[in-house]
């Protein structure tokens, strides 16, 4: 079991607790060589949210093995990729959502988070360590985003929302 902000590694056939309320208690069973399991979130467009989100990955990524400073760089970036789909996807509209996919596999995490918004360009955002952009704030997130995770990719469904994808291996 997980209590919170203590987490552990799971021995093989143990279950991995990452809720305990009054009256929920969410189990995911550990990791086996061959299985993927997947797990989704379906969250308002409200930044309150970013702690469920955050908190949900790191107990995954801890049980998948991925080290501490793995699991923190993840975080950012999902975090981050989060905030974009609340803020520039969304519009902060909160009735609007945001779906937040981990897939898990012996060896990786993918990630996918998708907003209702309009879409963007991904070309038309400023390099962030650019000279001209240094002083600025835009363009961190998918950088971090770049940086942190092995792949990222974005797709545009039928020309409504975002879709971010990304996969963070074991080393």
């Amino acid at each position: 079991m997980v209590t919170r902000g203590r987490p552990c590694k799971c021995p093989a056939g143990r279950s991995l607790t990452l809720f305990r309320s009054h009256a929920t208690v969410l189990e995911i069973p550990a990791m086996q060589a061959t299985a993927q399991r997947t797990v989704k979130l379906d969250i308002a467009s409200r930044f309150e949210m970013l702690d469920v989100v955050q908190t949900v990955l790191s107990h995954l990524a801890t049980l998948v093995g991925f080290k501490e400073d793995d699991v923190h760089f993840m975080t950012v970036a999902v975090r981050e990729s989060v905030v974009n789909a609340i803020k520039h996807g969304n519009g902060m509209d909160e009735s609007k959502r945001v779906a937040v996919e981990f897939v898990l596999s012996p060896s990786s995490i993918d990630v996918e988070v998708a907003d209702e918004g309009k879409g963007f360009d991904p070309g038309s955002v400023a390099d962030p360590v650019a000279q001209e952009n240094l002083l600025k704030a835009d363009g961190r997130g998918i950088f971090f985003m770049r940086s942190f995770m092995d792949t990222v990719s974005y797709s545009f469904p039928n020309g409504r929302g975002t879709v971010v994808r990304m996969t963070k291996k074991l080393a």
